[in-house]
């Protein structure tokens, strides 16, 4: 059976090429496709995102609604959910478990607010 497409075209740019080259040329088309995506994850989030983040950090399906719907709530989404929990921690010099908790109950955004906005482009 005959192919109908181009592949004999295309396949001239590569047949010249070793194994290495080949294998050279593979992560550099990787990385053309997945440095828009990695480009997009530094400048964009959503709740389930950071919902995931926090379940990876330990904390229950309840815990990680509640402390995300906080950040939406306080305008700090877009630092990270589980940035946040870590900033709260260090600021007040607590565990990050106590931290988390902490927000969930609305405690604490106001120090957060406060060095964020100390810290432009942060």
């Amino acid at each position: 059976m005959a192919r109908s497409d181009d592949f004999a075209a295309r396949r001239n740019d590569l047949a010249g090429l070793s194994d290495a080259q080949l294998e050279e040329r593979f992560w550099q088309l990787a990385r053309e496709a997945v440095e828009p995506l990695l480009e997009l994850g530094k400048t964009h989030t959503s709740p389930s995102i950071e919902r995931s983040v926090l379940l990876r950090m330990g904390f229950s399906s309840l815990e990680s609604q509640a402390i995300t719907a906080k950040s939406l709530e306080h305008g700090l989404l877009g630092k990270g959910a589980g940035h946040l929990v870590w900033r709260a921690s260090v600021l007040r010099g607590i565990p990050l478990r106590e931290a988390g908790l902490a927000l969930a109950e609305d405690k604490y955004w106001d120090e957060l607010g406060a060095w964020f906005a100390g810290r432009r482009g942060e």
